[in-house]
């Protein structure tokens, strides 16, 4: 059974609980880690968790995915906007990818409408805070049957 997703939180999620709650709630990181956990359990998935503020790391993390996930749940966060080589590095692992984002990333600034990732992931959610994670697993799972 394809069940195992990896979960890789880009920069800045470390300080989660930091920033500003009208735009990305008011959830640590952990705390974040933990409902996903959930969700993931509802839904029939293991997740694994991964977070770096290194973009090259990032790349690392999405190459060595293959040998234990089936699948990607992404939130590079300010990377989505610029980070050629993370959307060549999903290309790369050939595994089903969905791109989620906590905030609205089409009603902010015009910079963060665009995502290089959006055009090798399978399905994209943004703007439903914690619940677009659970649509997000639902994606990906879907994606793995």
């Amino acid at each position: 059974m394809r069940n195992r997703v990896s979960v890789m939180h880009g920069v800045n999620f470390n300080a989660l609980e930091r920033r500003p709650a009208a735009t990305y709630g008011e959830l640590s990181l952990t705390q974040l880690e933990r409902k996903i956990g959930e969700y993931a359990h509802e839904v029939g998935l293991e997740v694994r968790f991964f977070q770096s503020n290194f973009e090259g790391e990032y790349v690392e993390e999405i190459h060595r995915a293959p040998d234990y996930a089936d699948a990607l749940l992404l939130n590079p966060g300010a990377w989505t906007h610029y980070a050629w080589a993370i959307r060549d590095a999903v290309e790369l692992a050939g595994l089903p990818a969905v791109e989620v984002h906590l905030s609205d990333v089409m009603a902010r600034e015009e910079f963060r409408r665009l995502s290089v990732v959006r055009d090798v992931c399978v399905a994209s959610v943004w703007g439903k805070g914690l619940e677009g994670y659970r649509d997000a697993l639902v994606a990906a799972r879907d994606a793995l049957s």
